[in-house]
Order: C-alpha cells, then sequence, then structure tokens
C-alpha cells in the first residue's frame, strides 16, 4: 500500500500573518525607498541622455522665454544656454551623488549610526562617475548629441563636491549638537 502524504494545513495567501512574515524590516525598507529613489533619477538622466536633451531641442524650448524676458538674442543666448546646460549637468549628478550615498549609507550601515563616512562618499562618487561615463559613451552613438570627457569629469567634479559639502554640514551639525 503506497504512503500517504500527511494533510497539510491550507495556505491562506491574503492572511495578515503571512503578509507580516514577508514584509520588509524598517531598515531593508529604508534601502528599497533609497534604492527606488535613485533609481528614478537614473530614469531622468537616461532620459536626458537622448535626443530630448540635445541643444537643439532645449535651445528651442528655453529661447523663447529668455528672448522675451531679457531680449537676448541668438549669440548671447548660446552662451547663456551653455552655461543652462552645464548648471544642468552639475545640478543632476550632484543629487545622483547625494541619492547613492543615502542609498550605500542605508544598505551599509554602521553600528555607532555614522553620519558620513568615507566609504560611503567613495561609492557615490564611483558611481556617479560610472553613470557619467556610461551617459556619455550614449551619447556619442546619437547624432544629435556628442560624447564628451569634459562632462564626464564636471559631473564627476559635481559628485565630489557634493560629498565634500555633506561631510561639512555633518561637521557642522555636530559641533553645534556638542556645544548645545
Amino acid at each position: 500500500m503506497p504512503a500517504v502524504a500527511p494533510a497539510s494545513r491550507p495556505r491562506r495567501c491574503g492572511n495578515v500573518e503571512n503578509w507580516r512574515a514577508t514584509r520588509l524590516s524598517s531598515d531593508r525598507h529604508n534601502a528599497f525607498k533609497a534604492w527606488i529613489a535613485a533609481a528614478l533619477w537614473l530614469i531622468v538622466i537616461a532620459i536626458e541622455s537622448s535626443s530630448l536633451g540635445a541643444s537643439i531641442n532645449t535651445g528651442r524650448i528655453l529661447f523663447p522665454p529668455l528672448h522675451f524676458l531679457f531680449g537676448l538674442d541668438p549669440f548671447q543666448f548660446e552662451r547663456v544656454h551653455f552655461f543652462i546646460r552645464k548648471g544642468g549637468h552639475v545640478f543632476g549628478y550632484g543629487l545622483l551623488s547625494l541619492l547613492l550615498f543615502r542609498a550605500w549609507r542605508e544598505t551599509l550601515p554602521l553600528p555607532g549610526g555614522a553620519s558620513w563616512t568615507v566609504r560611503w562618499a567613495s561609492l557615490a562618487v564611483l558611481g556617479t562617475a560610472v553613470v557619467a561615463s556610461l551617459d556619455e559613451y550614449h551619447q556619442s552613438f546619437n547624432p544629435e548629441r556628442t560624447g564628451s570627457v569634459r562632462d564626464v569629469v564636471l559631473d564627476t567634479c559635481a559628485g565630489i563636491t557634493v560629498q565634500i559639502l555633506l561631510f561639512l554640514w555633518v561637521k557642522l551639525r555636530k559641533s553645534r549638537e556638542s556645544r548645545g
């Protein structure tokens, strides 16, 4: 006579106990949220890396209001447009560095509850440099865009600057807390 498997308790997929068991701990939940924020910003960078972010397209959008507000002629606009675009690089990759720092801090926490470490900052800057390099490499294949090593350097410097400012902010905050 064949062996009969013992009757197992029926699984209830929708009960609260199963949901609680599969829920992330608060630490992992925070890490997940931090990585989602970084991933969403990477999507924004990828969209800007496409033809949509080409100089001709941003110029079409920016020239009319700047001409209306400030009376810029096309020659003046080209210089302003250059600085707006480079400012966009600094902002975008500075924010990426900050988001990557936050994601690494949540993923690799230290027992003492540190606010800033060289490890987290280095990983954030490295990630920023890799994304900047891949972004410029991607642009080199688009006929409306140009890949530039100078932009990689600018983007990486923006990431480094954000990490220095973050370090100084943490030190200033700790100094104020120790005094007060």
